[in-house]
């Protein structure tokens, strides 16, 4: 049987979203089991879904779920992190051990590139979110497990090892996509683009570097890659 073009891009969509649904589902359980594990520290199942989260937009590309689509699903994910935030459904993923409004913010910046270049330019919303997605992800990570120099800013603590690990990070994240659509960007603009998100991610003030840091890389991408 085949079915109408208006269904069968439908299904197309709707295969896509459930794609997608999938994965947030496995991060939530898995961030549910996290505090199980008898080495578990508080920030884990956070970082666990923040890392795991940037995902979605590969697999929303790869699916090529359409902007129609794509926006009103970002818009619903990142409601459901403002309630999770207000009324702590789920704990685990706001177990950060300071004010922070992250979560939300990182919804905010996927809708946000989702509204300005999807999907013409899901490249540009790929660099954004994975950028934030590994390189603030694995330097929380980093920075916590590691012993090195570190500093206040803006009353919040940075170290060496976090902030050495989101800029290499950052710049193997567009390394890494830039070799995966074979395009060859000035190694300069590269490199620009992982100091930026570095420099970001210092300020980010209650996690509001969820929110720059994506739409900065975005910006930069589309501008600086063809």
């Amino acid at each position: 049987m085949i079915l109408p073009a208006a269904d069968s891009w439908w299904l197309h969509q709707l295969l896509g979203a459930a794609a997608v649904l999938l994965w947030l589902v496995l991060l939530a359980l898995a961030s549910l089991q996290l505090p199980r594990l008898g080495s578990y520290q508080g920030e884990w199942s956070r970082k666990l879904v923040h890392i795991g989260a940037g995902a979605v937009v590969p697999i929303a590309w790869v699916c090529g779920i359409d902007r129609l689509v794509a926006i009103p699903a970002a818009v619903l994910i990142t409601l459901a992190a403002a309630v999770n935030h207000r009324r702590r459904l789920l704990p685990a993923i706001e177990d950060v051990g300071r004010d922070s409004y992250g979560t939300v913010a990182y919804g905010a910046s996927i809708t946000l590139l989702l509204l300005l270049w999807w999907p013409v330019r899901a490249d540009a919303v790929c660099a954004g979110v994975l950028v934030m997605a590994l390189g603030d992800g694995l330097a929380g990570l980093v920075g916590a497990r590691l012993t090195s120099a570190s500093w206040m800013l803006l009353g919040q603590r940075r170290s060496l090892a976090g902030t050495g690990t989101m800029g290499l990070v950052s710049l193997a994240v567009l390394l890494a996509l830039a070799a995966v659509l074979g395009v060859s960007p000035p190694p300069s603009s590269l490199l620009a683009m992982a100091a930026a998100a570095t420099l970001l991610e210092q300020i980010g003030l209650g996690g509001l570097d969820n929110l720059s840091v994506p739409l900065a890389i975005g910006w930069l991408w589309q501008r600086l890659v063809g």
